[in-house]
């Protein structure tokens, strides 16, 4: 089982977008998928509409340590994706690990539970630093971090989310093993000079650093990635082909290519996941609000 989180101490990254949408595309290539959200502002938890939802959810998780499937997992309308809604809008996870003896090693203790059930685990985080991020850090084979291309959050990028990464580093000393890093360039317009510049400043920065990794694909500054939000739909359903005129490659391309990127190992499953025909908005928006999938 793989588990790969979603970490950025600036708010607005775009974590919980390409939270949903990797999950929604790997699930759709037969992998089983378990979202776990752990933002107290729980956007992934209304993502996707749930087929069978549970009262339980992270805070039951964490606090309790519940890992019964059938009491805090709820299942989705997209096959193959389960999900761990937020539950902890008050905060009092935070609270609980700074007073507990497995405090920030807690998740790492308990997501071996499900491993015979999920071959991925992506985990959602808040904007913010955090002994809840913390952990989550802990329990993860690889900490992605979406990153705008802007200079603020390229600044705050290095002072910030990889600055908590480091504060992290004792741990080894304990036999934990740090997750792997990869900065994702997210909402990119290509045609923008200034874009341009930072990515190559990004990349110029960390290619010698053996613990940073940038990812090759970067996602583009699309519309189709809210209106798959606004649907309830991952967005390589939405746009499964370029709009005409665009220079760059269609949702469906960036998504399947980044989960290829993330689990190598199951390339050749990713890859061969058939285009989805595209759904017209209507249709897919009733289908959403009877509780089904734009595949019935």
């Amino acid at each position: 089982m793989n588990v790969l989180s979603l970490i950025s101490t600036k708010g607005g990254a775009g974590k919980t977008t390409i939270a949903a949408n990797l999950g929604g595309v790997l699930a759709d290539a037969g992998l089983r998928v378990l979202l776990l959200d752990l933002d107290s502002q729980p956007t992934l938890s209304s993502y996707f509409a749930l087929e069978e939802p549970r009262e339980a959810g992270s805070y039951e998780l964490i606090a309790q340590r519940m890992t019964a499937p059938d009491l805090v997992i709820s299942t989705t309308v997209i096959q193959h994706l389960d999900l761990i809604v937020s539950n902890d809008r008050a905060g009092h996870i935070s609270t609980l690990l700074l007073h507990a003896a497995d405090g920030r090693l807690r998740l790492r203790n308990l997501l071996p539970a499900f491993e015979d059930h999920y071959d991925v685990v992506i985990i959602d985080t808040q904007g913010a630093r955090s002994v809840v991020v913390e952990m989550v850090i802990l329990a993860s084979d690889c900490a992605l971090c979406p990153v705008p291309p802007e200079m603020l959050a390229a600044r705050e990028l290095r002072r910030g989310t990889l600055g908590l990464v480091e504060e992290m580093e004792p741990y080894r000393y304990l036999g934990v093993a740090l997750p792997s890093v990869k900065l994702l360039l997210n909402q990119v317009n290509a045609n923008r000079r200034d874009t341009r510049l930072i990515m190559q400043s990004l990349q110029a920065s960390f290619r010698a650093d053996p613990h940073v990794g940038i990812c090759s694909m970067v996602i583009p500054d699309r519309v189709a990635y809210p209106n798959a939000a606004s649907l309830g739909l991952p967005v390589h359903r939405v746009e499964a082909s370029a709009p005409h005129g665009s220079r760059s490659p269609c949702a469906a391309e960036v998504m399947r290519g980044l989960a290829s990127e993330l689990f190598p190992q199951w390339a050749e499953q990713i890859g061969g996941l058939a285009t989805p025909t595209p759904c017209h908005p209507a249709t897919a928006e009733r289908r959403i609000r009877r509780g089904g999938s734009e595949d019935e």
